[in-house]
């Protein structure tokens, strides 16, 4: 297994990265390798000052990074010995298994579309996230950013790709789906909502509740939130500011300690042929950690055989 890491991705790399790289391949099996790609010289210097062995890795030197707000499609075309860019094309050859980093959202999701591309029948991927639930557990939020217009059609597959995240990758069995509005009953929302209703309704391939109101989003009430990227985006970067306050405020609770970004490492981008997961820009040594470790999971999971099989 070939797990690819950006190390220039990320407000605190390399050194985060790099650290995170290393606790991470502590928990790995031996035919678990993690590939930094980034500057090799620098990697190999930063990985011996920690008192580890850099044989333990392996390495691809990419010297050029994608700054956070260069303008993606751009970047990615200019700057092919990017980390990035670098990243793609061994994920789209074949050597690498998976391809996470903590640098430019938008390159990693040009990256996604025109490298390793969307699995043959999906309109558009979907960047998904956690949030807790109140109980227990956590359920997912798709999209979140991804796709800030979306179509009903769009809507129905983000539906199919979260069900089958929650199931095949979390182990939920048969998750309940809904789809995020202002009110439960069938006819509110607007014209997307509303049009969105019934082909999830006539979806046999999803177990489809209804609408779920903002007040269910951290409850038992569904397991796979629907919407599209603009408003999954506003709600993501309100639950992560939860963390935040309770943090700032001294209070130490295990539900609101469950929106910590660290504990998940990175979000899947869903509908694309190879596990790619993307970063929180302030991504520290252990949110990297996770992130490798969740692409591990997500490699063994065989996620990305399920959706094609579902959207064949």
């Amino acid at each position: 297994m070939k797990i690819g890491l950006d190390t220039l991705g990320g407000d605190f790399a390399p050194n985060s990265t790099i650290l995170g790289a290393i606790e991470a391949q502590k928990m790995l099996a031996e035919d678990h390798r993690i590939v930094l790609i980034g500057d090799e010289a620098d990697a190999k210097k930063r990985i011996q000052e920690a008192g580890i062995d850099p044989a333990l890795f392996d390495y691809v030197h990419a010297p050029e990074n994608i700054g956070m707000h260069e303008h993606p499609t751009k970047a990615i075309t200019q700057k092919p010995n990017s980390s990035i860019a670098k990243g793609f094309d061994l994920l789209k050859d074949g050597h690498l298994d998976s391809f996470a980093s903590a640098g430019n959202t938008g390159a990693m999701l040009v990256g996604s579309m025109f490298s390793v591309k969307t699995v043959p029948g999906v309109l558009r991927p979907a960047i998904a996230t956690n949030v807790p639930k109140l109980k227990s557990g956590f359920g997912i939020l798709l999209d979140v950013g991804a796709n800030a217009d979306c179509k009903p059609e769009m809507l129905n597959q983000f539906a199919l790709l979260g069900s089958l995240y929650s199931q095949y990758v979390y182990g939920v069995e048969n998750p309940k789906v809904g789809l995020l509005n202002i009110g439960e009953e069938e006819e509110k929302g607007n014209i997307l909502t509303i049009a969105t209703y019934p082909l999830l309704k006539a979806n046999t391939k999803i177990n489809f509740i209804g609408n779920a109101e903002g007040r269910d989003l951290f409850t038992d009430h569904a397991d796979v939130y629907v919407c599209d990227g603009y408003t999954g985006n506003v709600v993501l970067k309100l639950a992560e500011s939860f963390y935040v306050v309770t943090k700032k405020k001294g209070f130490e609770d295990d539900f609101f300690g469950r929106f910590d970004y660290e504990r998940y490492g990175g979000s899947p981008i869903l509908g694309i042929n190879a596990p790619v997961l993307i970063g929180h820009g302030i991504s520290t040594p252990e949110a990297i950690k996770n992130m490798v470790l969740f692409s591990r999971d997500m490699i063994q999971s065989k996620f990305i055989d399920r959706i094609k099989s579902a959207f064949n």
